[in-house]
């Protein structure tokens, strides 16, 4: 029987202007990824490279700084790749890997050259803008492409909302500029790492020294420091886990996935489609716009069932629960064409099912 696949590797690229606080939200992440080795590209504009100085201590030699122009510029989507097979290496122990962009990057041009990776361990993990709340007006005089990159965000944070004095307003204005994407209020860059990935306990990296090991031995671990994580991330997610022993319907599902509302960022877990593939579960991965899935034997003795949970900002979790019932079938018989759908989001169909390891590309 075929093997797993290995675990992908999502990469986010983490856009935003001059000043609106993309290094301090990667240094947050840093400091708060539980077990989770962060790997990072950082990319400075200019000749002295502040950004990857600011995050050097801690990632070490999981950092790669490209200075002195636009990783958009500097690099096509085969030269990434090298920089993203360092990261990627088993022996480096990367759980995500975030490309800070020089604040005037093009994120559609990172987005793309993620997108157009070769590599089989990375996935793309997401378009994070990050903007300045109470600079948002000015910012937009002088940059109207904000509207634009925000249009293709699939997560927005409002970052420095202490600052401005009509925060709601900011707020409401940022939405209205979202394509569905999912808006998240914070200060200091504040966020909760769930957002954007799976945080491991720091009790699995036994004989690796993470950097929350450090960052507690050198006192981060209680006092002020603590306190201000305590009381800071209360702009939070929303989350659904959703478990069924019923297989879903194909069709059903991919009108649900194809209607994602918005705000909901992304979804992970495993499928049963019953009937229509007796032989594998189906692995989904979904952030924003972007879905995959990845069919694999299902593992002996597993029972079969629907394990997925899903995260965004101010959705209605009841109506995702009902709606994902709703994709609930006992159907005996599978559907001829019921398949078509799904398979879309997979590379080569024929061959993966047949060859787990095989991955897709995006539609």
């Amino acid at each position: 029987m075929g093997q797993s696949p290995s675990p992908q590797i999502p990469v986010v690229v983490l856009a935003g202007f001059l000043g609106s606080g993309k290094t301090t939200l990667l240094n947050h992440l840093l400091h708060r990824s539980g077990g989770s080795r962060i790997g990072a590209i950082v990319n400075d504009f200019g000749a002295i490279e502040i950004d990857a100085m600011a995050v050097a201590g801690a990632l070490g030699d999981s950092t790669v700084s490209l200075g002195n122009g636009c990783l958009c510029c500097a690099v096509d989507s085969s030269e990434l790749d090298i920089y993203l097979d360092r990261l990627a290496a088993p022996a480096a122990g990367i759980d995500v890997i975030v490309i800070e962009a020089s604040g005037l990057a093009e994120p559609q041009e990172l987005v793309r050259m993620v997108l157009a990776s070769e590599h089989p361990r990375v996935v793309y993990g997401g378009l994070v803008e990050v903007v300045d709340a109470a600079e948002f007006d000015d910012t937009r005089a002088k940059h109207p492409e904000i509207d634009r990159h925000l249009a293709l965000a699939d997560l927005v944070v409002v970052n420095k909302l202490d600052r401005a004095a009509d925060g709601d307003r900011v707020l409401g204005l940022v939405r209205s500029l979202t394509d569905r994407a999912a808006v998240v209020p914070a200060t200091y860059g504040r966020i909760d790492p769930e957002f954007l990935f799976d945080c491991r306990p720091s009790t699995e990296r036994i004989g690796q020294l993470s950097f929350d090991d450090l960052h507690d031995h050198c006192g981060g671990g209680s006092g002020e420091g603590a306190e201000e994580h305590a009381g800071h991330l209360h702009t939070g997610y929303d989350s659904l886990s959703f478990d069924s022993g019923v297989p879903l319907d194909p069709r059903r599902l991919m009108a649900f996935l194809d209607s994602r509302p918005e705000g909901l960022y992304r979804i992970k877990g495993y499928v049963d489609l019953g009937p229509n593939d007796v032989l594998n579960r189906y692995a989904v991965h979904a952030v924003g716009r972007f879905l995959r899935f990845y069919p694999e034997p299902w593992p002996p003795g597993e029972p079969r069932r629907t394990r997925l949970v899903l995260i965004g900002a101010g959705v209605d979790t009841c109506a995702l629960g009902k709606e994902l019932r709703a994709c609930e079938s006992d159907a005996p018989h599978a559907d001829e064409h019921g398949m078509w759908g799904v398979l879309r989001y997979v590379q080569d169909p024929d061959a993966s099912l047949e060859d787990p390891s095989a991955g897709s590309e995006p539609v």
